[in-house]
């Protein structure tokens, strides 16, 4: 009884290698809820670091800008505002409009599972649409910390790879090609129907915007995009508080 007892609580080799057999399949699962969505991160980099070197750019701003930026459309607008030596006060503004919405994702994304000050630091940093899209599903809420860190890391990578692949290979694309720009466009537009699809009942969402942008169109067309995003935020401001005011009314 004694000799039994004192084999079952020796430490195995079985028992030592689990750490890692679950950062292993933790790893792996990441690998696969995210596979979908890095399918479609390789080929917008790969178009994102094409437009760069066809701007003139070196192919290492494409990395450079992947790896610590990481902001997706911010990365594409970055481009045509280096190009025309816009005012870092523009540049700023603009990244502000572009990824405010990032605040917003913060206040139901799961970082208080991710385990450390670095993991905490990263986690913050590489939180996108899409990852935000993945972790805020059903399924996802008993996700430990260290699938949620994998899945981020592995978008990096994607977007990195696609990137840094596109630049190098921009070279090989000829002067004549046009569009690749289009690739940001195209992937709004995809989100802006699918978000149509899920919240049909909001309407007036999709017409805030539409007229957001026509507004900008005839104020200033030379600002479209900055003066559209700052009307469009005003305007849902302007519509929660509307909101909060009926229902403490009610």
């Amino acid at each position: 009884m004694g000799i039994r007892t004192a084999v079952a609580d020796r430490p195995t080799a079985f028992d030592a290698s689990t750490p890692a057999r679950r950062g292993r399949s933790e790893a792996r699962r990441a690998f696969e809820e995210s596979a979908a969505v890095g399918l479609g991160f390789i080929p917008l980099g790969v178009a994102f670091g094409a437009l760069v070197t066809q701007s003139g750019l070196d192919w290492w701003w494409a990395a450079l800008s992947s790896a610590l930026i990481y902001g997706g459309s911010f990365e594409f607008l970055l481009i045509g505002l280096v190009g025309a030596a816009a005012p870092l006060a523009t540049v700023a503004v603009t990244a502000f409009l572009v990824n405010v919405r990032h605040v917003f994702y913060a206040l139901s994304f799961p970082l208080h599972r991710v385990r450390g000050r670095l993991g905490k630091a990263y986690s913050t940093f590489s939180l996108t649409d899409e990852a935000y899209a993945l972790t805020g599903t059903a399924g996802a809420r008993a996700w430990p910390g260290k699938r949620v860190l994998w899945v981020q890391l592995l978008l990096h990578l994607y977007w990195v790879g696609g990137a840094t692949a596109g630049a190098l290979l921009g070279a090989l694309i000829p002067d004549g090609v046009v569009g690749l720009e289009f690739a940001l466009t195209a992937l709004f537009t995809v989100l802006a129907l699918d978000a149509l699809r899920e919240r049909r009942h909001d309407l007036p969402t999709p017409l805030l915007a539409l007229l957001s942008a026509l507004l900008a169109w005839v104020v200033a067309p030379d600002q479209l995009l900055l003066v559209a995003f700052a009307l469009f935020t005003a305007a849902l401001l302007a519509r929660h508080a509307a909101t909060r005011r009926e229902a403490g009314r009610a």
